[in-house]
């Protein structure tokens, strides 16, 4: 009995110990972050002054979005106190040019250098937007440089609206064209004795292949190589023209890069350089020198006058200012993925981007709507919840816009299908109206296990779970139904589109369309940028330029608003010196894996039906 109590006081002094250290490394962790938030605010408190004669560091981060996605502020501090891989970076299109605006007219900025060596992409559409501004910027006599190690296709496609565009003697420059390659499940869900079944409609809805295949089907790989090659020529055309270069100087044959390669003995720099797709080869002190020759060195001569885009944020963002009475066109952001119900931003969810709408419905002093649309679309249910509001504002006199980003596809067209006019960019990618359902069940795989389902009903319909097969007579209503949802799709194109169902089934199929492509079959109305969406909302609604814009966001409680004034600032203070992680390929790939994983997990149309465009995507 005494070896029995010695036991016991044994591990319970040695759990004792281990609950303790644990209480104590969570209590050092949680003291640990509120030092920082302390840190962070009393540094916040120090109000940040541009020099006289400076140079914008516009060192922009992660991907350029329409929106930010809500990531939970907590976890994320605690992912970088530990050393594990953040939330994707991310940075706002509009903060991007409300910076640039500022640029143009402050005296104290003498030239803007890009470096984007942590911008991960961006759509050509919102490239274009921000050289446009740089544009602006030049007009004015100031110069733009672009500073690199190296460039990718996104970051050198900004890169070619600068006065100069520089790169180390070691980088490179890698313009490969576009592409869009997938993982396919088929051989795997196979070995897994997982059933798939699929619903769908349209030659081209392809989304569903990575379930059925090994590879990509021909009707699948003919749409996409068009509308990748007309991307792609968009890009070199433009390209071409700021650089002042031939439009086949992008060597895209193997044997030709072989040969100039060679020529310039087999150095990346050289013959970029040799290309005319950079203009100067400098280390990093020349480039210093070179910039500090404009706006200065810094007191400790080890850089020259700068400040970073962050930075002059902070300096020119003014509160909000309530205009009275004077009439507003709103503008509502409708990015990401669509799902049923209420989504946070970085998503759009049926219920949460519908009650956006009404807010500007019910709003009197707004007298018109742009929905900025930047999705590949999702729940077939949560985009006509969405689409009716726009039903409604037109039935209250309120003259709606669509406003096509990079990408308003499947869902994303379906919601912006009855509006008064729609606007994409030459480079968006749309169209994509096509229906899919898909239905996994296991009841092989736990077969195989040991593990089987039984049970009674009282009606012949068998339950719908991944546990039980399914019943033929099922499938072939599950199939019908996503036929109807289709025959839907259509209705709403051939009405507001002025089509025939017909006209509208050619051009649909779950086929993809540049912006282009869309305005020469009439899914869009006029090519251009939200600016000059803005602008035809007012003139719809009879404005006649006195009027102001309205951005329309969700409300945050009180509490949420403390929690990302803190956090927001602890977060940005702990990632300054870097937001963006470049992974491996496998990484990126089982990345890639988990990513589709959650998307499949978030799914929740309640009955299943998706107009989603999965090949929308393009590297």
């Amino acid at each position: 009995m005494s070896t029995k109590n010695g036991v016991s006081r044994l591990f319970s002094a040695l759990w004792g110990s281990i609950n303790f250290t644990r209480k104590l490394l969570l209590n050092l962790l949680f003291f640990g972050v509120i030092a920082v938030i302390i840190v962070v605010i009393s540094t916040d408190k120090q109000t940040f002054t541009v020099p006289d004669k400076t140079a914008l560091l516009l060192d922009l981060s992660g991907n350029i979005v329409e929106q930010k996605q809500t990531v939970n502020p907590i976890d994320n501090i605690m992912m970088q106190a530990s050393g594990s891989p953040n939330q994707p970076a991310e940075t706002l299109l509009s903060d991007v040019l409300n910076t640039l605006d500022a640029a143009k007219t402050d005296s104290r900025i003498k030239a803007i250098v890009l470096d984007l060596k942590n911008m991960t992409g961006a759509g050509l559409n919102k490239l274009e937007a921000i050289g446009d501004k740089l544009n602006q910027f030049k007009a004015t006599g100031k110069p733009v440089y672009a500073i690199g190690d190296y460039y990718t296709k996104s970051q050198y496609f900004l890169a070619s609206y600068a006065d100069e565009i520089i790169l180390h003697p070691m980088g490179f420059v890698l313009l490969d064209g576009f592409s869009n390659y997938q993982l396919y499940y088929k051989s795997a869900l196979e070995k897994l004795k997982v059933s798939t079944h699929i619903f769908r409609v349209g030659t081209y809805k392809s989304f569903v292949e990575p379930y059925i295949r090994d590879d990509m089907s021909e009707a699948a790989k003919t749409a996409s190589k068009d509308w990748l090659s007309r991307l792609w020529h968009i890009y070199k055309t433009d390209v071409a023209k700021r650089r002042d270069i031939d439009i086949n100087n992008f060597d895209e044959e193997l044997d030709v890069f072989r040969n100039k390669f060679e020529e310039s003995n087999y150095d990346f720099a050289q013959y970029a350089l040799n290309n005319h797709w950079v203009d100067s080869l400098k280390n990093r002190e020349e480039v210093e020198q070179t910039i500090a020759n404009i706006v200065g060195w810094k007191d400790n001569k080890r850089s020259y006058n700068k400040v970073n885009f962050e930075q002059y944020l902070s300096v020119i963002k003014k509160p909000k200012i309530n205009l009275g009475s004077q009439s507003q066109v709103a503008i509502i952001v409708a990015a990401g993925n669509i799902y049923d119900g209420k989504q946070l931003p970085g998503s759009i969810g049926g219920d949460s981007t519908a009650k956006l709408l009404e807010k500007a419905r019910l709003n009197d002093q707004v007298k018109a709507v742009v929905l900025r649309i930047d999705s590949p679309g999702g729940s077939a249910f949560a985009s006509e919840i969405i689409r009716r509001e726009i039903d409604l504002l037109q039935a209250a006199n309120k003259p709606v816009i669509a406003s096509m980003s990079s990408t308003a596809a499947s869902g994303g067209y379906w919601i912006a299908s009855s509006a008064d006019e729609i606007w994409a960019h030459p480079a968006t990618i749309t169209g994509s109206i096509g229906v899919f359902g898909m239905f996994m069940t296991f009841e092989n795989t736990l077969d195989y296990l040991g593990v089987h389902t039984d049970g009674v009903k009282t009606t012949e319909w068998p339950p719908l779970t991944p546990t039980i097969s399914l019943d033929e007579k099922v499938g072939d209503i599950l199939q019908k139904s996503t036929e109807r949802a289709y025959q839907r799709f259509l209705q709403l194109v051939s009405e507001h589109r002025n089509m025939t169902i017909e006209d509208a089934n050619k051009i649909a199929q779950g086929r993809v369309w540049t912006g282009e492509q869309a305005l020469e079959l009439g899914l869009v109305d006029k090519l251009g940028n939200l600016a000059q969406a803005v602008k035809s909302a007012a003139e719809h609604a009879g404005l006649d330029g006195d009027y102001s814009t309205l951005t329309i966001e969700q409300d945050l409680t009180p509490q949420q608003q403390l929690v990302k004034e803190i956090f927001g600032q602890a977060s940005s203070w702990l990632g300054h010196e870097q937001t963006t992680q470049i992974n491996t390929q496998l990484q990126k790939q089982i990345n890639q894996v988990i990513a589709e994983y959650h998307t499949l997990n978030k799914w929740n149309d309640p009955k299943g039906h998706y107009a989603w465009c999965v090949p929308c995507k393009i590297e």
